[in-house]
């Protein structure tokens, strides 16, 4: 038994012992002991005095208890944190208070209506009693001021203070900063016409698309995705100003979404109180506006029919800060109201235009009774308005009583005491009553969605109106299947998520229900972008705040919760089954190109995750923002215009990433493009030896790369009107229009890839098996060019000659697509490539001393001026002129300077022009810090661009040219500044 007493290694560990057992029970015991314990708190320490062994044993120093622990004081339910005294700076509490976030401004309840919420959501049942508008015009031509006059009139207790304009639309609190608006906001209210039937006007406030803040901030794209839901446009012109930039875009636009146009001519008083001009010439400048308008439209539309004038009711004159409006049949029912027996309709249409009223025979004539008689329009609502305002600013105490109760307006004293302003209101207010007179224009003159939904969805639908889906959409039919159509995202007050806005197209959208959220890029052959949500609460959304309804029928607009996870821009909403057949709507086309972009980072490395958040974020809130990750591994932002990059970094910075974030310096987006055809066939054979394509590149016709973008011309024609297309236009021959094989970079990209071989020397059955693949390769080429990764533009690639492997195996994708690529990178090279960069229209206003100073300042940035006259019926000059982007940072400010303030510019985005100088010519040497003369910059913004993008500093060919054409090149003795 010796062994027992070593273990395995030799050492000594003795025999066993026999108190394991033992250990055991005096465990048990002292658990019993300690549970007594607990229970007997206070009896302690008498247990203690009689137990003398009891407080002997050893307790070692860290099991020591002098004080209760913090769940023993507090309880168990309590959270207890306990800090060592140098962790935390003691500038930031312990616990800190919740924050609320707050952007918006809300009203806590619902105000109180001049009608019931319940009528209003009954009204939405009735299609045909529904209009769907946008307010658009010009930046500060009045939206806003107007849709708050609408509110005033059906919330009673919503007013504006004396000295402030309302604002209701603006809820953002850096749009009351600014005071101007920069995201659209919807307003849903019911409204009386000039008869008394209410109508329920769901009415979208647009921001005017440029800003005064920054030239060529355009935030048109929040108007575009407005108009998409609206059956027609309110269009805003101030009458001082007349037809500006913006207006002309607006019309073109509307003209393209195949909407009803009105017009409502805004701040007539600046006629009276600000140019003092006489009545007539007040006349002539209306008369001028509405011509301009006119002249526009048939510009840009072929319709014959659409015309404004103020006889066939679609334009109104109004003045919100004066709460004016009126049609000429809402004056001439003033007429008949204060005076009986007229027909107003039949006055109304004696009101514009060159006739004359002759009191002697009391009847209205074509030519002047005598020669001081004044026209009709001037004599009947041009004079007693001049009178009514007069009376008010000129002569308060004397005549205005007696004059007032001519018109049978009271007035208490209080109200007669008021100041000049709102006094002027409350008369004017009392004198034209509600605003009638544009709600008799819309209801008129815009179709309700029941009315407008058939050419709505021939625009808008990617399907076909020939299924039944197509059918009951253009019958606005409310128990048909789901479809409804969102464009914008609106955050919730704290920033956190966001709520979706769009109109319901058919069927009835329910609280709660399950439906299928279609992103831009679903189609009935790839169905990936498309998921299941359950949706939240629904809301008629009035500016400051929220009606909640249970269910939306066909014909509304809405405001959805919880299903803002998977849309990004715009969505179709439809039934989670049975509706399989359900396409997307057409995602939207902006009228501006995103040309500048600026990289942004976190300084704090570390927090890039939630930077990321916050740029998903900012991409769902600005419709044509576009983000997207360099190569190099940068984060770019691709907006506008410098403000609306601003504003997109405020948010970003404030609203939805709190983190402190480091901006580079603004750049553009470039693009390449050839000015000859290249010089020699270029070739290129795929790795495997099998296959050769030839290809050489020449630039496009003029006009032709803006008409694909338009989609004037589309490559899913078939291919006998394509053909015709580019044989009448542009002069292409038969052969030559009808092989087009593709537009590049995607299906609108302004460039084209013809066949150009002929049936005698190429297999055209093998070619065609490998179509796809070449085409591929063309559209990766042209996505990003060979000078410096932007897209390529304006060049047609003509394949010349393909040699085919019969194999299929051996001309597969993965040695075509490369080889295409490659040989359309070489047949660019060869063809003289240049830069292009795009050009802003500027449009400044400035009085006349200062338009020198304007020239300098635009001089300065390459800029040059196409255009300068006075504007009619003010001291101002407009130049019109046109300034390269890259140079336009900064371009205002220093307007401001250099005429003090005084000259005010707008501008957009027109056209890509060639950047001047050869970007391969090797003897350029850029040298740091200095402007470089013109024929140097394209060499410098090449070297550049490819410095940011982490390429190498200069093109090197050899990449895109196979041996047997160096070898070709060198036999031809071409003359190369290419390094090899």
């Amino acid at each position: 038994m010796e062994t027992d007493l070593y273990d395995e290694f030799g050492n000594y560990i003795g025999p066993e012992l026999d108190s394991d057992e033992d250990e055991e029970v005096d465990a048990e015991d002292r658990e019993a002991d300690e549970a007594d314990e607990e229970d007997d708190d206070e009896d302690q320490a008498e247990v203690d005095e009689e137990d003398g062994g009891g407080g002997m044993e050893v307790v070692l120093h860290e099991d020591k208890k002098y004080y209760p622990t913090a769940e023993e004081v507090y309880g168990p339910e309590v959270e207890t944190i306990v800090q060592e005294e140098d962790t935390q700076p003691l500038t930031e509490p312990i616990i800190k208070p919740v924050k609320m976030k707050q952007f918006t401004l809300m009203e806590q309840e619902l105000p109180a209506t001049v009608y019931d919420m319940e009528f209003l959501a009954d009204l939405m049942d009735s299609s045909e009693l529904i209009r769907n508008v946008t307010l658009c015009g010009h930046l500060h031509h009045g939206k806003t001021c107007f849709v708050d006059c609408l509110i005033e009139q059906t919330h009673p207790e919503i007013r504006k203070r004396d000295d402030s304009d309302l604002r209701y639309t603006d809820i953002l609190f850096t749009e009351q900063e600014r005071g101007v608006g920069i995201k659209s906001s919807p307003v849903t209210m019911v409204l009386p016409d000039s008869r008394g039937k209410s109508y329920l006007f769901n009415i979208m406030d647009t921001p005017g698309p440029s800003f005064p803040l920054s030239c060529h901030v355009n935030f048109s794209d929040e108007v575009t995705s407005s108009v998409r839901l609206s059956d027609g446009i309110v269009l805003f012109i101030d009458a001082a100003e007349g037809v500006m930039l913006n207006t002309e875009r607006l019309i073109k636009h509307a003209v393209q979404e195949k909407l009803a146009i009105t017009i409502c001519i805004n701040k007539v008083d600046r006629l009276i109180v600000e140019l003092k001009l006489p009545p007539t010439d007040a006349y002539y400048k209306l008369r001028h506006i509405v011509d301009e308008v006119n002249g526009l439209l048939s510009t840009y539309s072929t319709d014959e029919s659409l015309v404004v004038s103020p006889l066939l009711g679609n334009v109104c004159f109004a003045s919100s800060q004066y709460s004016i409006c009126f049609t000429l049949g809402s004056f001439a029912k003033i007429y008949s109201d204060t005076y009986g027996d007229i027909n107003y309709m039949e006055f109304a249409k004696r009101l514009w235009g060159d006739i004359y009223f002759n009191p002697k025979t009391r009847k209205f004539t074509k030519k002047a009774p005598n020669s001081n008689s004044q026209r009709s329009f001037v004599e009947f609502i041009l004079e007693p308005l001049y009178k009514i305002l007069s009376q008010v600013v000129g002569d308060v105490d004397t005549s205005l009583p007696r004059v007032l109760d001519e018109l049978g307006i009271h007035l208490t004293k209080e109200e007669l005491k008021l100041n000049i302003r709102p006094l002027l209101r409350l008369v004017c207010n009392r004198f034209f009553g509600e605003f009638t007179g544009f709600v008799d224009m819309c209801v008129q003159h815009i179709p309700s969605p029941q009315g407008g939904a058939k050419a709505k969805i021939e625009h808008s639908y990617t399907g076909g109106l020939d299924s039944d889906l197509g059918e009951t959409m253009s019958e606005c039919d409310p128990d048909g299947p789901l479809m409804c159509h969102t464009t914008k995202m609106y955050s919730t007050d704290d920033g956190v998520q966001f709520h979706a806005f769009g109109r319901v197209l058919s069927g009835t959208l329910q609280a709660g229900q399950p439906v299928k959220v279609l992103g831009e890029n679903y189609s009935l052959e790839d169905e990936e972008d498309s998921q299941i949500c359950t949706i939240g609460r629904l809301w008629i959304s009035v500016a400051r705040y929220q009606i909640e309804v249970n269910r939306v029928p066909a014909g509304n607009w809405v405001l959805i919760e919880g299903c803002d996870q998977p849309i990004v821009k715009t969505a179709t909403i439809t039934e989670p089954r049975g509706n399989e057949e359900a396409q997307i709507f057409r995602p939207l086309k902006f009228n501006t190109a995103s040309v500048i972009k600026i990289a942004v980072e976190p300084v704090n490395p570390s927090e890039l995750p939630k930077m990321l958040d916050g740029l998903r974020k900012v991409n769902k809130s600005y419709p044509s923002l576009t983000t997207k990750v360099e190569e190099s591994g940068e984060h770019v932002i691709l907006g506008t215009g410098e403000l609306y990059l601003d504003c997109v970094m405020h948010d970003l910075r404030k609203m939805y990433s709190e983190i402190d974030i480091k901006v580079a310096d603004p750049v553009v987006t470039f693009c390449e493009t050839v000015v000859e055809t290249s010089s020699l066939k270029c070739f290129a054979e795929t790795p495997n030896k099998k296959n050769k394509i030839t290809m050489i590149a020449e630039p496009l016709e003029k006009g032709l790369a803006e008409d694909i973008e338009n989609e004037v011309v589309q490559i899913t024609w078939n291919r006998k009107k394509l053909g015709e297309f580019f044989q009448t236009k542009y002069d292409w021959d038969l052969l030559a229009a009808r092989s087009i094989w593709a537009f590049g970079p995607d299906t609108t990209g302004p460039n084209i890839l013809v066949d150009d071989t002929l049936p005698s020397e190429v297999d055209k059955a093998l070619l065609g098996s490998v179509k796809d693949s070449i085409v591929q390769g063309f559209q990766w080429g042209t996505r990003e060019g060979p000078l410096c990764d932007e897209p390529i533009r304006n060049v047609k690639f003509k394949i010349l000659d393909a040699v085919i492997a019969q194999e299929p195996l051996h001309r597969g994708g993965g040695q075509v697509i490369p080889t295409a690529r490659r040989v359309v990178y070489s047949a660019f090279l060869m063809a003289t490539p240049r830069l292009m960069e795009p050009y802003y229209f500027v449009e400044v206003q400035a009085p006349a001393d200062c338009v020198s100073a304007v020239y300098t300042v635009l001089a300065r940035r390459r800029g040059h001026v196409t255009q300068d006259a006075p504007i009619p019926g003010s001291p101002l000059y407009a130049i019109k002129a046109f300034i390269p982007a890259i140079d336009s940072f900064g371009f205002e400010t220093d307007l401001r300077t250099h005429t003090q303030g005084q000259a005010f510019a707008l501008s957009v985005f027109h056209h890509w022009q060639i950047v001047p100088g050869d970007p391969l010519d090797k003897s350029i040497v850029i040298r740091p810090l200095e402007p470089q003369p013109a024929p140097h910059l394209a060499r410098e913004f090449m070297i550049k661009t490819r410095r940011r993008k982490g390429l190498s500093e200069d093109v090197s060919i050899s990449k895109f040219f196979d041996d047997p054409m160096l070898l070709e090149l060198a036999k031809q003795d071409v003359v190369l500044n290419y390094p090899m």
